[in-house]
């Protein structure tokens, strides 16, 4: 059966894509190459030994969309297509409402229209806004996010779970905490545009040079060592988890399904320890400056991941400096590219 994947050449979604092609799934990827490359369709193809259908559009073109829909028999999508930079969309709000919203609404108007169900959204813990209690866990109360992209986050789940109770349809909201890693291959990994806006591909660049100097926006948080903690998930095993989800989805039913699940590794680390464990993992230095804080950015966030475990049989199981290996030798892998 075909699956939709949605920005499917990104950081997420090309580790994903791979996960579904090793496990037997037709993959058929839209994706603008806003944030991406094409050579990471190539990775895909060297690494899994099969070839994703791929079209290059945005999917605000719906005329577009539906051609895709024609051409294929879809029966589940994982939708990934959203400009995801925190800090970027307090600069660019309507951009980052336009941009993840309708694009939504287009592969929700082709679900409703032509009766497809299994539909998982790329969603996160930032929906949770500052938590009072940790670990977070799926029943915590929803809070109106510090960012713009965040709030496009949480619209987006109230407008699919309204979709899925008005259609009977069956929907899997995962709320990922902070994706880190590469591929253990070196040819798959998170590519950002410019000057990098997650710490990991900061940290990357800077010890590779690229960088002079990491900036640590605040050490002033009401945390051990000032910086803000968070969960630090491998993309792999995260990867991983959007299959299990999907097999979920499709082994139920018709009936109506709205399932929501926190994917992280229920532990919380803080900035500084990700780059001293970074500087250890690959004997590397990675000179940093502290600066003010980022607007938008919370204390503390970490996820109880139970409900996942018992019901995806699914759980993390990557270590934080095992991750950060990967990252130094996508990086070396970029690197050999561009000599």
């Amino acid at each position: 059966m075909a699956v939709l994947v949605t920005g499917g050449l990104g950081y997420i979604g090309s580790h994903t894509v791979v996960e579904l092609l090793n496990d037997g799934f037709e993959v058929v990827i839209v994706d603008d190459l806003s944030n991406s490359e094409r050579f990471i369709l190539k990775n895909i193809e060297e690494i899994t030994g099969k070839k994703p259908f791929f079209y290059p559009f945005d999917l605000r073109r719906r005329e577009l969309l539906t051609q895709v829909f024609d051409a294929h028999k879809i029966e589940g999508c994982i939708n990934f297509a959203a400009s995801k930079a925190v800090g970027e969309s307090q600069l660019k709000p309507v951009d980052y409402y336009e941009n993840n919203l309708f694009t939504l609404i287009n592969i929700l108007q082709e679900f409703k229209e032509r009766g497809i169900s299994n539909f998982i959204f790329s969603s996160s813990c930032t929906v949770y806004g500052q938590a009072e209690k940790m670990p977070i866990d799926e029943n915590a109360p929803l809070k109106i996010p510090e960012s713009v992209y965040g709030k496009t986050k949480q619209m987006g789940e109230e407008i699919i779970t309204d979709f899925a109770k008005a259609y009977g349809r069956k929907i899997s909201l995962l709320r990922y905490f902070n994706p880190i890693g590469a591929h253990p291959s070196g040819k798959l990994g998170e590519l950002p545009m410019g000057i990098p806006n997650n710490l990991v591909p900061y940290v990357m660049q800077t010890a590779a040079g690229i960088r002079e100097r990491l900036n640590i926006w605040g050490d002033d948080y009401d945390t051990e060592d000032g910086t803000p903690v968070r969960d630090y998930i491998y993309v792999v095993d995260l990867a991983k988890a959007h299959v299990s989800a999907l097999k979920k989805l499709m082994q139920i039913g018709d009936e109506t399904i709205i399932d929501i699940f926190n994917l992280g590794t229920g532990k919380g680390v803080s900035v500084l320890e990700v780059v001293k464990a970074f500087e250890i993992a690959n004997d590397v230095k990675v000179p940093y400056q502290i600066c003010a804080r980022r607007e938008g950015d919370i204390t503390v966030a970490y996820a109880n991941v139970d409900k996942a475990e018992k019901e995806l049989h699914w759980k993390s199981e990557t270590s934080l400096e095992e991750s950060l290996k990967t990252v130094w030798k996508w990086q070396l892998y970029l690197d050999s590219q561009t000599v």
